[in-house]
C-alpha cells in the first residue's frame, strides 16, 4: 500500500481523470514523486469499478483501492446489506475479509467484528478504509483466518466465510472442497468457536451439492440483483436437523421480489399441468436457481406447462415474482406457423426446446428487440409450441 497516493495532489489527479483515457495516464512521465503512473491508473480503474457497485466507497474522499480484480470479486453494497440482515449478536469473525465490504456492513449490526485477511496489503487497505469510513468496531488481523480460530480462546456469535474460488493448483474452482480455505475440512473447528456460520459461495454452485458438502444447513439464500444471481448463502446452525428453508430474493430498483419455500415440501409437492391459458409467467433468476419449480406453482395456484419447462400459466393475471405476459396466440411450432405471425423483430426465449435462440433467429430471420415476446417451449403432452406474447408492465 503506497500511502503517497493519499496525498492531496494524487487524489485530485485521480478525481479529475475518472472519465479520461487510462492510456493517457499510463504513457506520460511520472507526475508525483514515489508514485508510478501504473499505480495511479490502477486507482482510477478500481474507483470507476466502484461507482455503481460501492457508492459509499466511491463518494468518500481518501479511500484507497486495491486492484480492479479485487473490486470485481467483492460483494456489492446491495448484497452486503442483505447479508447483514441475517446475523445478530455481539461478535462476528470474517475469516476471509478481503476488501472489507461485507465486514463493514456486518459492523453496522454487530458490536465487535474481526476482519481476517491473509494478504498483508489488502489487510492494510481495509484497515485504512474502515478508519476513513469512521467504523471503529472492526479489528483488522493480518493472517490466515483458520489459524486465528485455532489460537483464539474466545467464542463468537457468528463466523462468516467467503472461500476463495481461485486455487493455485486448479485455477478457478466451484466445489467447496477445492476452495481456499477448504470449508468442509475445517467445519469441526468452526463449530468449536460458534453456533452459527454464514457461508457465501459462487452462484454456480449446485445447491444440493453445497448442502451435501456442508453440515447443519438451516437456510439457503439465493440472492439476485436485477435478475442476475450474484450469491448463494448457506446459514449453518450447530446441531440443526429440521427442514431446510430456501429463501430467494431478486433485488430491483422499484421493488424486491422474494419467494421462500421448504426444500422438503418441494420434493413432495404435487402440481397441475396444463396448456397455455390467457397469461404466462416466467420466474425470476433467483427462483430458477433455487429449484423451487413446484413450490412457486403451488403457492400461486398456477398450472405448469411441462415438468422441465418452468413456465406457468393461468386464466387470470396475478402478482408474481418474475416476468408476466399476456398470451395473444399459441401455435404449434413449424416454419409455416412462424411465417403466419409476420414477425421480423421479437424477444425470443426458449424453455425445454430443442433449438437454440441463435438458431431460431437465423432459421426464421427474426431480429432481436421490439415489443413482441416469443416463447418456444414444450407442452405437457410433449408437442413443440410457439407462444406469441406481450409483456405486462408492473
Amino acid at each position: 500500500m503506497n500511502k503517497l497516493i493519499l496525498n492531496t495532489g494524487a487524489q485530485d489527479f485521480i478525481l479529475k481523470n475518472l472519465s479520461g483515457d487510462i492510456m493517457s495516464v499510463l504513457l506520460v512521465k511520472p507526475l508525483f514523486e514515489g508514485i508510478s503512473q501504473k499505480e495511479l491508473a490502477e486507482q482510477i480503474e478500481a474507483k470507476n469499478k466502484s461507482k455503481d457497485k460501492l457508492p459509499i466507497w466511491f463518494s468518500t474522499p481518501n479511500i484507497y483501492y486495491p486492484n480492479k480484480l479485487n473490486i470485481e470479486q467483492t460483494s456489492s453494497e446491495l448484497t452486503a446489506t442483505y447479508k447483514a440482515r441475517l446475523v445478530n449478536g455481539k461478535s462476528l469473525v470474517d475469516l476471509t475479509g478481503g476488501f472489507g465490504v461485507d465486514t463493514y456492513f456486518f459492523s453496522q449490526k454487530i458490536a465487535a467484528v474481526f476482519h481476517c485477511e491473509i494478504n498483508q496489503e489488502l489487510s492494510e487497505i481495509a484497515h485504512h478504509n474502515f478508519e476513513i469510513l469512521g467504523q471503529k468496531n472492526i479489528e483488522c488481523l493480518t493472517g490466515d483466518g483458520i489459524d486465528f480460530l485455532k489460537n483464539v480462546r474466545t467464542d463468537f456469535d457468528w463466523i462468516y466465510v467467503d472461500p476463495s474460488r481461485r486455487n493455485d493448483a486448479k485455477g478457478k474452482v466451484f466445489l467447496l472442497e477445492d476452495c481456499l480455505p477448504n470449508l468442509p475440512e475445517h467445519l469441526p473447528l468452526l463449530f468449536e468457536k460458534t453456533q452459527h456460520i454464514l457461508v457465501k459461495t459462487s452462484p454456480l454452485l449446485d445447491i444440493k451439492l453445497g448442502i451435501e458438502e456442508l453440515r447443519f444447513v438451516k437456510e439457503v439464500h439465493v440472492v439476485a440483483v436485477q435478475n442476475e444471481v450474484k450469491e448463494l448463502l448457506f446459514v449453518l446452525e450447530k446441531g440443526f436437523t429440521g427442514s431446510i428453508k430456501i429463501k430467494t430474493i431478486n433485488i430491483a430498483p422499484q421493488q424486491d421480489d422474494t419467494f421462500n419455500f421448504e426444500l422438503e415440501h418441494e420434493h413432495t409437492a404435487q402440481v397441475e399441468f396444463g396448456e397455455p391459458s390467457a397469461y404466462l409467467y416466467e420466474p425470476n433468476s433467483a427462483i430458477l436457481k433455487s429449484g423451487g419449480f413446484k413450490s412457486v406453482a403451488k403457492y400461486h395456484d398456477l398450472a405448469k406447462l411441462h415438468p422441465h419447462s418452468h413456465l406457468y400459466t393461468s386464466d387470470r393475471v396475478i402478482d408474481f415474482p418474475g416476468r408476466r405476459f399476456k398470451v395473444n396466440q399459441v401455435l404449434p411450432y413449424s416454419k409455416k406457423s412462424i411465417k403466419s405471425l409476420g414477425v421480423a423483430k421479437a424477444n425470443i426465449t426458449t424453455r425445454n426446446f430443442p433449438i437454440t435462440v441463435a438458431e431460431l433467429r437465423k432459421k426464421h430471420n427474426i431480429k432481436d428487440g421490439g415489443n413482441r415476446y416469443l416463447f418456444f417451449t414444450k407442452s405437457h403432452s410433449g408437442s413443440l409450441l410457439v407462444l406469441d406474447c406481450e409483456k405486462l408492465v408492473d
